[in-house]
């Protein structure tokens, strides 16, 4: 740690925090993925669903918001609804979630899922449903995760639905009716744990962002990435570490310029 005037400090704290940065580092296969699954279906009109996996920190949330951001305006033509599944409350939450989003008058169960099916095969733009934690969508029987996943098979469908979720295997063990017509399992795209050199360079990417010399040493931040890539690969976890140790060494550097001993004769 080097120590260094106060500015510098807040300067890489902020680039530390898990903010979508420009460029997705040790991404780039699974960001292209996603802008060619959203290019093939929304642009071509063509209904289909996505399956997104990987453990917290692997950057899947971050890489689609990146895309979603980049794909702006060609995707201008269509409607974007995005749910955050932890905050629905039940697995029968997103029904009455996406028919607001989607400017539906209201209805309850049965008759709820058949109106939304009904807006989702009429004429239309395309409709891109992204679903995060999808996982919290469990539920006995799975019937919301069926419903959901069926819903771009009905036909004149418009749906296209891209589902990120912890589990590898979600779709194996929940979803399983869906294999049974090939056409209606949804594609898989898995984003594994950063590696050690991956962690590096986004750690050096976001410190190279502030001005002046290093704040945290290339050994240090070599020693953060092998330590994370080892348990998790967590890019969070290693971006929330090298938060705590520009924290502490402000606080050090702070207390050493209080603490600066008086010239002689003064009192």
């Amino acid at each position: 740690l080097v120590p260094r005037a106060g500015t510098c400090y807040q300067q890489a704290k902020q680039v530390l925090h898990a903010a979508v940065p420009d460029r997705l580092q040790g991404r780039e296969r699974e960001t292209g993925i996603l802008r060619q699954f959203l290019r093939e279906h929304i642009l071509g009109r063509r209904p289909g669903s996505l399956y997104v996996s990987g453990a917290p920190g692997t950057g899947k949330t971050a890489c689609l918001s990146r895309v979603l951001l980049d794909c702006k305006d060609e995707l201008a033509g269509s409607r974007t609804v995005v749910l955050n599944c932890m905050a629905l409350g039940s697995p029968h939450g997103v029904f009455p979630a996406l028919a607001q989003h989607l400017g539906l008058p209201v209805a309850t169960g049965r008759e709820r899922i058949r109106s939304l099916e009904k807006h989702l095969t009429a004429q239309g733009p395309m409709v891109l449903l992204v679903l995060d934690e999808l996982d919290q969508l469990e539920s006995k029987g799975q019937d919301v995760l069926y419903t959901l996943f069926e819903w771009p098979q009905l036909p004149s469908s418009r749906l296209v639905l891209v589902g990120l979720a912890n589990a590898l295997d979600l779709t194996d063990r929940s979803l399983a009716r869906l294999g049974a017509h090939q056409a209606g399992s949804p594609r898989l795209l898995h984003f594994p744990p950063y590696t050690k050199e991956q962690l590096t360079r986004i750690l050096q990417e976001r410190l190279g962002q502030v001005a002046g010399d290093p704040v945290l040493d290339s050994a240090a931040l070599q020693f953060c990435a092998r330590k994370v890539s080892a348990v998790s690969g967590d890019a969070r976890k290693a971006l929330d570490i090298c938060r705590r140790a520009v924290e502490v060494v402000e606080l050090e550097v702070r207390g050493q310029t209080l603490l600066k001993p008086l010239p002689t004769g003064e009192s």
